[in-house]
């Protein structure tokens, strides 16, 4: 039976870890993964662990092991170095005492092998199959968002919710700022699925909250990291107590799915325009008062966009704008 190990950092799983995972799986009849996170790192070794584990829940003969290390007695450093191998060799050995087998996409799992007295066999060293690191992601995150697997993408995800009482202009808002930063967007569901708001079931809302959190999910699969997003739940649970005096009951998964990096709130002061479908405008107005309300019980910080419709977009853009530039 051959024992084989990879480890890594995984800051964060990319897909040509993934890649270097499926061809050790090859390799062996047992793999184990370890993950090396040190303390002054802000991505806990649990996280990382799932990321791996859910691209891989399928392979029995493959584990996942993480290893919690100070810098202070373990070197942190990616460089092929002789002394720094030879320290972290005995920490795998004392991991590994029978496997037989290291498999690395680096210079220095040559060295790790020698001292371990055990086979290396490289893998893509030169980075040409998957040509990206996670130092590459970490400092360019659009440019190598498509070497994330899906397991790892919703951490990484920069989602900007627009927000409102009715016709003040969310829905085509959501549309310009995706196509003017060429990123994936999410229709707002309530407008899908309840045809119109003077007219539906409280029950319908919870559909409502529910696919609205599928759809999120959805788009973070897609070609950016930014996903602009019309509506959230807390604008549902709103019209929950607007509408019906009732509180809307949802779970932990859909709170998460709607969290968000950013909140734009489209201030009231525009022309209400009723389409037919729309409550009056002085429910509209009293509804803006109550979505304002459930925020500040949630501790929801919202960025209020005011002004005719330019006015709006350009507030938009430049806070989104300041918001990517935090995530570089």
């Amino acid at each position: 039976m051959v024992k084989a190990f990879v480890f890594g950092k995984f800051l964060p799983f990319h897909k040509g870890h993934e890649a270097m995972i499926r061809f050790a799986l090859t390799k062996c009849d047992h793999l184990t993964v370890l993950i090396c996170c040190s303390d002054k790192e802000n991505i806990p070794a649990a996280k990382r662990k799932k990321w791996i584990e859910i691209g891989f829940e399928t392979d029995k003969n493959m584990e996942v092991k993480t290893f919690n290390y100070s810098e202070n007695e373990f070197p942190n450093t990616s460089v092929s170095s002789l002394e720094v191998s030879k320290k972290w060799s005995a920490k795998f050995k004392a991991f590994f005492p029978d496997y037989d087998l290291v498999i690395t996409s680096e210079e220095y799992g040559y060295f790790v092998a020698s001292f371990m007295e055990i086979k290396h066999i490289a893998f893509d060293i030169r980075k040409q199959l998957f040509p990206v690191s996670a130092t590459a992601v970490r400092n360019d995150l659009f440019t190598n968002w498509n070497f994330l697997p899906d397991s790892v993408k919703p951490d990484f995800a920069i989602k900007v919710v627009i927000l409102g009482t009715e016709s003040t202009g969310k829905t085509t808002l959501t549309e310009h700022l995706a196509n003017h930063f060429n990123c994936s967007f999410v229709k707002e569901t309530g407008r899908d699925l309840i045809d119109n708001s003077n007219s539906f079931e409280f029950d319908d809302l919870q559909l409502v909250a529910t696919e609205h959190a599928n759809r999120i999910d959805k788009a973070i699969s897609g070609k950016s990291p930014l996903i602009i997003i019309d509506t959230d739940i807390h604008i549902t649970k709103s019209y929950s107590k607007f509408l019906f005096d009732k509180t809307l009951e949802v779970e932990n998964e859909i709170y998460n799915s709607n969290k968000a990096s950013l909140y734009l709130y489209l201030n009231n002061d525009v022309k209400f325009v009723q389409d037919g479908t729309r409550l009056s405008e002085n429910d509209r107005n009293l509804l803006d008062l109550l979505h304002r309300q459930v925020f500040t019980q949630h501790n929801i910080e919202i960025v209020e966009i005011t002004g005719d419709w330019e006015q709006r977009f350009d507030k938009a853009v430049t806070t989104i704008e300041q918001l990517i530039k935090v995530n570089e």
